[in-house]
């Protein structure tokens, strides 16, 4: 019998202000809520919140605890986050506008410690309701000063970025960035195992539960924000296809490189790359077999964290699919060792080969033929 199997987590979900219900129609969850839910979290390991196996051999057992038993079958040469697994990927539905937010930067979290840690964070556009956007940095000629002003004026909304985005189109949010996800749209988030989250502005809602509005971390968030430049945040693009695959990468930062793999129906390609990987699946059906083990299903929905030692490891395809496939990179002392075998995928030369590099080309922007 195998050390190790691919694991897929029940869903943690998080009632909040601005959520709804379209993570059952976008991801296809049930919620066990009536309360509006705003999030989804499918792989964490963090201090109060710890995904637990849903089924097979693992089913029952918590993230963090299987990082500590498995160990490097887990995890490969991969280090832990501050001794936690390194990452933590959700699903949110913004049924109503996210507040104007920073997270803590390196600085900060050196300071403060505990559980405030650098969150870096992605967003992949799952859908977007007409006119849908998101909040990314400021607009041209902000400072401190006149972002303060306005805070105090009440108008520092005016000042962010407003960003209208579609569907399949993927924006990256180090640290220190002044951001908001805004009304109708869903994403795919993947970011640092972090969940401290400084309020700058939150819409001059009021909580119903409460009768008053949420906390704001303004002295916080101005010693995280980066006034410096900040570009769309959309990185260049890469892509590589095959007859049968195709590959584009759509993030890679220091904290984790995010690719989106389509796979038609009907092949059956090993994979494997002694490290382990994450495959958020947006469309289509499949099976991960591998050896020892019964073959683990996979829908649309699923988060399946694939661990460093699976053995003899395929997908089979039962529909064409697609998803997100997430990584950490390597330290260069360790670039031996490849994280994918693309060679699997596709080569030079082979029938139906392609390779493009994709400098921010809106043709590439949520291609989904």
């Amino acid at each position: 019998m195998s050390r190790v199997s691919p694991l897929i987590f029940q869903p943690i979900f998080k009632p909040k202000i601005w959520g709804g219900r379209r993570l059952e129609t976008a991801v296809h969850k049930t919620l066990d809520t009536a309360e509006p839910v705003g999030e989804s979290w499918e792989l964490a390991d963090l201090e109060n919140d710890q995904s637990v196996v849903r089924t097979g051999p693992a089913k029952g057992k918590t993230l963090g605890g299987l990082v500590r038993e498995w160990g490097a079958d887990l995890l490969g040469h991969t280090p832990l986050f501050e001794g936690r697994f390194p990452l933590l990927i959700k699903f949110l539905d913004a049924n109503a506008n996210l507040s104007v937010q920073v997270h803590p930067d390196e600085k900060m979290a050196k300071r403060l410690g505990g559980n405030v840690r650098v969150k870096n964070e992605a967003w992949f556009i799952l859908h977007a309701e007409p006119g849908g956007s998101i909040y990314r940095g400021f607009v041209d000629g902000v400072t401190r000063e006149s972002f303060i002003a306005a805070i105090e004026a009440g108008t520092s909304a005016s000042l962010l970025r407003r960003i209208p985005v579609k569907s399949g189109q993927c924006y990256y949010l180090p640290s220190g960035t002044i951001h908001a996800l805004g009304a109708g749209v869903v994403v795919a988030e993947v970011q640092t195992p972090s969940d401290i989250t400084y309020r700058v502005y939150d819409w001059d809602r009021v909580d119903p539960k409460t009768g008053v509005g949420r906390d704001l971390h303004i002295a916080e968030a101005l010693e995280c924000i980066n006034f410096g430049d900040c570009n769309d945040g959309q990185p260049a693009r890469s892509h590589v296809a095959s007859v049968w695959t195709s590959v584009t990468q759509l993030v890679r930062c220091d904290s984790f490189v995010i690719e989106r793999v389509r796979m038609a129906e009907g092949v059956e390609p090993p994979f494997g790359s002694g490290e382990f990987m994450v495959w958020v699946v947006l469309e289509g059906d499949g099976e991960i077999l591998y050896k020892g083990g019964e073959p683990v299903r996979f829908s649309p929905g699923d988060t399946v964290l694939l661990p460093a030692g699976l053995e003899d490891a395929r997908v089979r395809t039962l529909a064409d699919c697609m998803w997100l496939e997430v990584s950490i990179p390597l330290p260069s002392d360790l670039a031996e060792y490849p994280r994918l075998e693309r060679s699997q995928l596709a080569q030079p030369g082979d029938s139906g080969f392609v390779q493009l590099n994709v400098e921010n080309h809106p043709g590439a922007e949520g291609s989904r033929g």
